[in-house]
């Protein structure tokens, strides 16, 4: 995976309560055998007109949103199925972190297990983000990891706690299996001393 340090881009407004996994990526996007497409997949029916053409009423079609490499999302963003598809897609559209008061449990995992970062803020501090990227000139802003901020186009920082074994995972792109080769030794202690202890198990 590709680490997260310091990123910089714009961050789009899209604050609807409850937005569930099958309007984040619609279900007749769930048949392919691989992961290649799903970015057309986000969002379609808000993106697209019955004909097909990018609905100019959407944020992500308008300037410069289109080109968001954030979210700011309201409140319960992911529930609903366990489709990591939704995840898939919102990284092959460019999206690098999200920024919300909450998130259903499964939708949180599939977005670290993927090199999504969530950030939870209280939600009066997500309203405030939300507004304040809801203008073009100041739709800007800067997340650093290492730090745990937020910084606005103003210059305004804010801060965000993240669990220390999710923030170093993103850190250094590591997924599940590679943090746990980071353990390699450790692994290898027990193997050895599990089977001196048991040997008939070898």
């Amino acid at each position: 995976m590709q680490p997260f340090l310091t990123e910089t881009g714009i961050a789009a407004p899209f604050l609807a309560a409850n937005v569930d996994t099958d309007v984040i990526m619609p279900k007749q996007f769930l048949k392919g055998i691989d992961r290649n497409g799903l970015d057309r997949g986000v969002f379609f029916d808000l993106r697209f007109a019955a004909s097909g053409a990018p609905n100019p009423e959407f944020v992500l079609n308008q300037a410069p949103w289109q080109q968001a490499r954030f979210l700011v999302v309201g409140p319960n963003f992911g529930c609903g199925s366990s489709r990591e598809h939704a995840v898939w897609g919102l990284k092959q559209l460019g999206i690098r972190a999200l920024i919300g008061s909450s998130f259903a449990g499964i939708f949180f995992d599939n977005c670290q297990r993927n090199g999504v970062l969530l950030i939870q803020l209280a939600e009066a501090e997500v309203k405030d983000i939300g507004q304040w990227v809801s203008t073009p000139d100041s739709a800007e802003l800067s997340i650093d990891l290492e730090q745990q901020q937020i910084v606005l186009h103003d210059g305004r920082c804010i801060a965000f706690e993240i669990d220390q074994l999710r923030k170093q995972a993103l850190l250094l792109g590591l997924d599940a299996i590679g943090s746990t080769l980071q353990r390699t030794e450790q692994i290898r202690a027990f193997e050895a001393r599990y089977l001196q202890a048991h040997p008939w198990v070898a």
